[in-house]
């Protein structure tokens, strides 16, 4: 299958390097709108560019296209993609409001295309090791969740447009959403309420830096997000969970540790150092099976835009300072 990638910025470079590794994939195309650094990214990987994101879509030898562009230009991309019949990851978050993510399921569903999102954590080796682990039900049931994501906000590939929430920036939308994520999966439960905080308190910025959710899940568990992205300090990338026969900590490199009777043991094995590259062969691998096997998504529309109505729902939650039902859908445009 021949892919192209729309938006060949920072990780439209890590999506190639993925396909590269994969048997049975072929970067063919890329598409960025600064013609310098197209011309570098392909002159890199050997293919063909385009300014014009339409004109890749049009080429009838694509198959699959990677979406990483700016978040508020996923939608028209979309749209158009599965109007070519193009198989689509779309990086996260899948779209700025919950409309707009019906009408990207609407038309992959209307045009017979394959739709996932790409929520990389779960497909790192220490979270599908802890998934494992908590379906073997070594730890019991999940009680309690605590997901963590503090990092350095201003880093080498911040643009702009990361800065200002109308165009789809924050910590939270970009980054904080991971935590998310993996949390909700490895819970594997649907959130029915969310109270969150969120605040610009380290940049000058029209965006959040700093928040916390705390989520109700329909299955009786709950938990907490921490979303920070500081000015000063050191990384956290951490998920605990209290189970009813355990409880689990989670970290990339570190890997997985399990705490019983007073003792933390480390399962052997369970964190990579290349944790994000290894976690993108892994997405790709598990998304060019659906395709080939015409099987579900690894991480479909629907469960994408649940989590898109969560972090709604959070930014509505600490601008009205309420507790915001998640069950149904509200009015996303109040957010912003």
């Amino acid at each position: 299958m021949n892919v192209g990638i729309i938006g060949a910025g920072f990780f439209g470079e890590m999506h190639a390097l993925a396909i590269k590794a994969i048997p049975g994939l072929r970067l063919i195309s890329a598409c960025r709108t600064n013609r310098e650094a197209l011309k570098g990214f392909c002159k890199q990987f050997g293919i063909q560019g385009y300014t014009d994101y339409r004109e890749l879509l049009s080429d009838p030898t694509v198959d699959i296209v990677v979406i990483a562009t700016p978040h508020s230009l996923h939608t028209p991309v979309a749209l158009e993609a599965a109007q070519q019949g193009k198989h689509m990851l779309i990086e996260k978050p899948m779209a700025l409001s919950l409309h707009d993510c019906d009408a990207i399921i609407a038309a992959q569903q209307k045009n017979k295309v394959k739709l996932m999102v790409g929520h990389i954590n779960r497909f790192s080796r220490a979270y599908t090791v802890a998934k494992e682990i908590i379906e073997s039900g070594e730890v019991g049931e999940i009680v309690i969740g605590m997901s963590t994501m503090s990092k350095y906000w201003m880093e080498h590939n911040r643009r702009p447009w990361h800065l200002d929430r109308q165009s789809g920036g924050g910590m939270l939308l970009t980054a904080g959403i991971h935590c998310l994520d993996r949390l909700i999966w490895l819970v594997e439960s649907r959130v029915l309420s969310v109270s969150a905080k969120l605040d610009t308190r380290f940049h000058k910025q029209e965006a959040d830096d700093a928040g916390l959710l705390f989520l109700r899940f329909e299955n009786g568990s709950f938990g907490t997000v921490v979303s920070t992205g500081y000015k000063y300090g050191a990384p956290k990338h951490l998920t605990e969970l209290t189970c009813t026969k355990g409880v689990m900590n989670i970290d990339f490199a570190a890997g997985v540790s399990i705490g019983k009777e007073e003792k933390w043991e480390q399962v052997k094995g369970s964190g990579a150092d290349d944790w994000m590259h290894e976690a993108l062969v892994e997405e790709w691998k598990a998304f060019t099976k659906s395709i080939e096997h015409n099987a579900d998504e690894p991480v479909p529309g629907s469960e994408a835009r649940h989590y898109m109505q969560v972090i709604f729902g959070a930014e509505l939650s600490s601008k009205l300072n309420r507790e915001i039902d998640c069950t149904g859908d509200f009015d996303d445009h109040e957010v912003v």
